[in-house]
């Protein structure tokens, strides 16, 4: 029987776990009456109580960490968290590479008479060929120059030192690579 597999350390383990729940109950239950109670008051009188500046006057370089403690209201964090959203030029300059970042679906942004590239089950087909056509041109115009291969007698003209191989010899494939072996001798040396 392994340990922690006995009925003993199952029963300790849930009572552990039992306690532990009961006391995030109590911890949940205390946070979410203090919420309500910050709910009702002023944002005012929370700030000057937790003596944070207000977050609409901060700017960059203020410290805005106070604002994330437990103590603080949502509403509040989220202010100061705008707030330093727009004072940062980092963080509030989006570069526009954001994927989901616009809404597609308000018909109300739809611009009259759009035209695009884009077909349907196609994609961008004209761009796509343009680009096949440009590769196309390009192939055409390499294959117009010589190629210095099928003149190997210039080539020898030019370099007579350097041996020119007959064409047959480039058709052989290379011959494989042999293997590393080691052999040990009893001493467990290697030979």
């Amino acid at each position: 029987m392994k340990r922690g597999d006995d009925f003993w350390s199952r029963r300790r383990a849930a009572v552990t776990s039992e306690a532990e729940a009961e006391a995030k109950a109590v911890l949940d239950a205390g946070t979410a009456e203090a919420a309500a109670d910050l709910e009702e008051r002023p944002d005012d009188e929370i700030l000057a109580e937790l003596g944070l500046p207000d977050p609409a006057a901060m700017k960059q370089g203020d410290d805005f960490t106070a604002f994330l403690q437990a103590a603080v209201p949502e509403r509040l964090r989220r202010r100061a968290l705008r707030q330093l959203w727009r004072s940062n030029p980092v963080l509030a300059n989006v570069d526009g590479l954001v994927e989901y970042g616009g809404d597609f679906t308000d018909a109300s942004t739809v611009v009259e008479n759009l035209q695009t590239a884009y077909q349907v089950g196609k994609g961008m087909l004209k761009h796509v060929e343009a680009l096949m056509a440009q590769a196309e041109e390009a192939a055409v115009a390499e294959e117009a120059l010589p190629d210095p291969a099928d003149e190997p007698v210039a080539l020898a003209e030019a370099a007579p030192d350097m041996p020119v191989a007959p064409p047959e010899a480039e058709a052989e494939a290379p011959p494989p690579r042999r293997r590393m072996q080691f052999q040990f001798d009893a001493e467990g040396a290697v030979g």
